[in-house]
């Protein structure tokens, strides 16, 4: 199934996509797509459900976030060993793990704002996986287990925020808007092997990132037995996975995002997004 949520931000409501791509409203069915709605009982259940049986939604809505409510927003950086190189960073003998700020969350279309004080504005195309399950203490053989199904996501960075001022990364990577998730959530059953995905990322029209998930250091599972084991996930929780190579901060020389630049990127079956970047407005 491929969900999604759709409508103006904080008034979407839950759809699910018909064989020819439209929207279906599945409101009256579940009141939105939260960790609630995203068990495996909650999804067994939409899953009987004939899509050509339900609503059309007519038009072109705006696509909002194809998960709310996440409590937690995990990611994972330097998962790709030609990315770690170009950021001039060594390999993770484990994951690193890190947070966005669930108020960074936003549509995958919606514009990216340059945040005060922004220099260097940054691109990473990722996979996400979308928890469905509680998990703690996972045993790594039954890690996907907890899976309710993965999303493309945009890992939006400010990098002098990140990484030239003291502290964590959180401070580079949780600002409004850098955290564009979907179009849709596509259950874990259409994606037979999350570890080889093609993805991309383009700048203006212009190449930027090329790559597989099947070049990650530690695999969808690991990562989510590996985050099981220091913290408690919830249903809805949401983590992202790492980037290939070609963000802004490897090219030589160095370049960055600004006001009017248009980021387009996707995964295979898992969509695309478009952000146009604007300035910061209150």
């Amino acid at each position: 199934m491929k969900l999604l949520r759709y409508g103006p931000p904080g008034r979407e409501k839950p759809g699910m996509l018909d064989s020819q791509g439209r929207i279906r409203d599945i409101s009256k069915i579940v009141p939105d797509l939260t960790g609630e709605t995203l068990s495996p009982k909650s999804l067994a259940k939409l899953r009987k459900l004939n899509p050509d049986m339900l609503p059309l939604v007519k038009g072109k809505p705006r696509v909002g976030p194809c998960v709310n409510k996440v409590g937690n927003f995990i990611a994972i950086g330097l998962n790709y060993s030609d990315h770690a190189a170009e950021a001039g960073m060594a390999i993770p003998s484990e994951p690193v793990i890190f947070n966005k700020a669930a108020t960074c969350i936003c549509g995958p279309n919606d514009d990216t704002m340059i945040p005060k004080g922004s220099s260097k504005l940054d691109w990473e195309v990722e996979l996400g996986i979308v928890i469905g399950s509680r998990a703690r203490y996972l045993s790594k053989d039954k890690a996907l287990d907890v899976v309710a199904g993965y999303c493309l996501a945009n890992d939006v960075s400010e990098r002098v925020f990140q990484i030239e001022r003291a502290g964590q990364w959180t401070k580079g990577k949780g600002c409004e808007t850098f955290g564009p998730l979907g179009p849709w959530l596509v259950t874990k059953d259409e994606i037979k092997n999350p570890q080889n995905l093609d993805m991309w990322l383009d700048v203006n029209g212009e190449k930027r990132q090329r790559g597989n998930t099947s070049t990650m250091i530690f695999d969808c599972r690991h990562i989510v037995w590996a985050c099981s084991q220091y913290f408690c996930m919830e249903p809805g929780d949401v983590i992202i996975t790492g980037t290939p190579p070609g963000v802004g901060l490897g090219m030589k020389p160095p370049q960055f995002l600004k006001a009017g630049d248009v980021v387009t990127l996707g995964i295979d079956g898992l969509g695309e997004q478009r952000q146009k970047v604007v300035k910061f407005k209150m």
